[in-house]
Order: C-alpha cells, then structure tokens, then sequence
C-alpha cells in the first residue's frame, strides 16, 4: 500500500527547498522582501490594482502593504496614479524599473524550478504537470483566492502550452 504520508512530506520537503533557493535570489540579490517580490510580479501582470487589492492578493493587511507600496515607490519601482473619474483610489502601477526587476524575480523563480525538473525524463516531466495541475485545482477548490495562489506566478509560461488550471477552477472549469 502506498504511504501517503510520506509522499506528502516528499512534496513538501521539495517545495520548501526550491521556494527557500528561489526567495534567496529574490530578496538577497534583488534587494526584496518575499512581499515585495510577489507585489512586482502581481503588479507586472495586473498594473493599476488599489493598495488594499494588492494587499490582498500578497497577504498583507492594508496599512503593512500601504507601507510596502511606500518602500517599492521610494526605490522608483512603482507610482500611484490616479484611477478614472468613477475610481476614487489611487492605483499602483510598476514603473519601467518595477518592470524590468519582476522578470528578473520571475528568472530567479523559474531557473531552480527547470533546473530541478531538467533531472527528470519529458514522460516524466508531463505526468507531473498533470499531477500539478490536479493539486492546484483541488488546492483552489479548498481556499479560493486564486489571484493569491499565482502571486508569483509567470502568467506567460503559464499559459504558454496548457490554460492556467487556477484560471479554470476560477471559472468552474473542468480540467
């Protein structure tokens, strides 16, 4: 019979591992929090979100990730701008630099994650993508907040191949 358990604390163990490898890059050389990281990514692919919506989608309370908005616009990473004539908020829109750094924090996410699976045979490769895909559906299933879930997630890799399997749970997709 197959140990569940010990599967589990496997998948664990590797998440760990590669999101510690990943966050090192992010907030030792790119000079970010893991807040701030997942704000410029968040910001890159969804520009003009308010400070609470932001917040949010990080999981921060609105005064920490007003403060954080406050550091990245202080470093020249994001503006606030004006929202339309019916939007009273402000919206937070990453500059050029913003830009430029979150594909930098999406490499650094990215290159440990292809350098562990490029250990793997392609059949190999394609079962867990499957089996990803099935786990990140059930995860949304069980709480939501999907924006939350890719914080920092590469929506153009994402999509390049497959729809988003978050993206599908959203809408009530099947998958």
């Amino acid at each position: 019979m197959h140990d569940v358990e010990r599967t589990a604390n496997l998948l664990g163990a590797t998440s760990l591992a590669l999101t510690d490898r990943f966050l090192r890059e992010a907030t030792r050389e790119r000079g970010l929090s893991t807040s701030s990281a997942a704000a410029l990514v968040t910001l890159h692919a969804d520009p003009g979100l308010s400070v609470s919506e932001l917040g949010r989608r990080v999981g921060l309370s609105q005064p920490a990730a007003a403060r954080m908005v406050d550091a990245l616009e202080a470093h020249g990473l994001v503006e606030r701008r004006h929202g339309t004539a019916t939007q009273r908020r402000r919206r937070v829109h990453p500059t050029t630099q913003g830009h430029q750094l979150a594909h930098r924090v999406l490499d650094d996410r990215n290159d440990p994650l292809v350098h562990a699976l490029s250990h793997l045979e392609e059949s190999d490769q394609q079962v867990l993508a499957g089996l990803l895909e099935k786990i990140l559906r059930q995860v949304h299933a069980e709480v939501g907040q999907g924006q939350r879930i890719c914080r920092l997630c590469d929506r153009d890799r994402c999509l390049r191949s497959a729809p988003c399997p978050v993206g599908q749970a959203e809408r009530g997709e099947g998958g």
